[in-house]
């Protein structure tokens, strides 16, 4: 067709238009094509420091930017979890990454991802299943993290060990591994627990100070705060400066956490807090490294793949540890947070 006269003209812009939009749109769809696609069941970035630093990781790693189309559902109840999981299921996802509110409940999930072909890598925490229903789990040894803690504790050779427990989400792999150590040395009369108590779901600090205010006013005698995030010992410290009990390493009780925030390391440092173990949230980068695998037609790692990790106390603790190792963000030295 000549593009001559004044109508042939108008139709010949409005094919090319049409031909340019054709174009985008497929563009668009082969860009989208090209990109992996990953679901993500995550818990919620309010439930502690190192849950934020673990849900900014994921989306920093699993970006568009980086070939990714990924979608993350971020809740601690762990019905809406899997529902989550099953939706990213039916939308045809390539991967599915799971960090459970619950370890238990996961089975008819985990052999329908089978089923569908998706490839399940965990993260963070372990499920209650056979190992031949996920491909690999990318995890803190929360066993380990509570017998280094225990054994540390142990170490300090207290003339004898009170201890108020402040648990996490009751059942979640981090609050089952990080008392399982406690618990035995409470069998084998090395320690004493005074009060057990839970942060709940979404380890509050309020919650672990009610803990402990409880305790204070039935006049429980303790010695030690074992709490199993930073967030919930930051709450417990609050009730001892409020009833004047002294802490940290010139006081009466010791106070120990987990994770490795970047205020609970400064604490330790400034001798307010006495321990805390790490609990590295960095995992979106290894896993990355093992889709990218498995596209490339290599290998990748099987079964549980445990992280490294280490603790720090008034004695050991440094300047290049709290930068290097810590997470979120740092007050400064010498700044107590309490």
């Amino acid at each position: 067709m000549s593009c001559t006269s004044r109508l042939h003209k108008s139709l010949c812009m409005a094919l090319v238009l049409l031909l340019a939009i054709v174009g985008v749109a497929a563009g668009q769809a082969a860009s989208k094509g090209s990109l992996i696609r990953v679901g993500i069941v995550n818990l919620p970035p309010e439930e502690s420091g190192y849950r934020q630093a673990n849900v900014e990781d994921m989306n920093a790693v699993f970006s568009r930017a980086n070939g990714y189309d990924m979608k993350q559902t971020n809740t601690g109840d762990n019905s809406e979890q899997i529902a989550a999981a099953q939706g990213y299921i039916r939308d045809g996802v390539e991967f599915l990454l799971i960090s459970a509110a619950n370890a238990s409940g996961w089975d008819n999930v985990l052999k329908a991802a089978k089923t569908a072909g998706v490839t399940v890598f965990l993260f963070d925490r372990l499920i209650q299943t056979d190992a031949s229903n996920y491909k690999a789990a990318l995890v803190s040894d929360m066993a380990a993290e509570g017998a280094t803690a225990v054994n540390w504790l142990l170490s300090q050779k207290l003339p004898k060990y009170d201890v108020i427990l402040i648990r996490g989400q009751m059942g979640s792999a981090a609050e089952l591994g990080r008392s399982s150590a406690l618990l035995k040395a409470r069998d084998s009369g090395k320690v004493k627990i005074v009060a057990d108590g839970t942060g709940g779901d979404s380890w509050s600090p309020e919650e672990a100070r009610k803990v402990v205010e409880a305790a204070i006013a039935a006049g429980k005698d303790f010695n030690v705060i074992y709490a199993q995030n930073d967030g919930m010992a930051q709450g417990a410290v609050q009730a001892l400066d409020a009833a004047g009990i002294t802490h940290g390493k010139n006081g009466k009780v010791k106070v120990i956490g987990f994770d490795f925030n970047r205020f609970a390391l400064r604490n330790v440092q400034a001798g307010y807090w006495d321990c805390d173990i790490q609990c590295s949230p960095r995992q979106a980068a290894e896993i990355s490294g093992w889709i990218q695998a498995i596209k490339a037609g290599k290998k990748s790692p099987t079964g549980i793949v445990y992280q490294k990790e280490i603790f720090a106390d008034t004695a050991t603790i440094t300047d290049e540890l709290i930068l290097g190792k810590g997470i979120n963000a740092d007050p400064g030295k010498g700044v107590i947070t309490k």
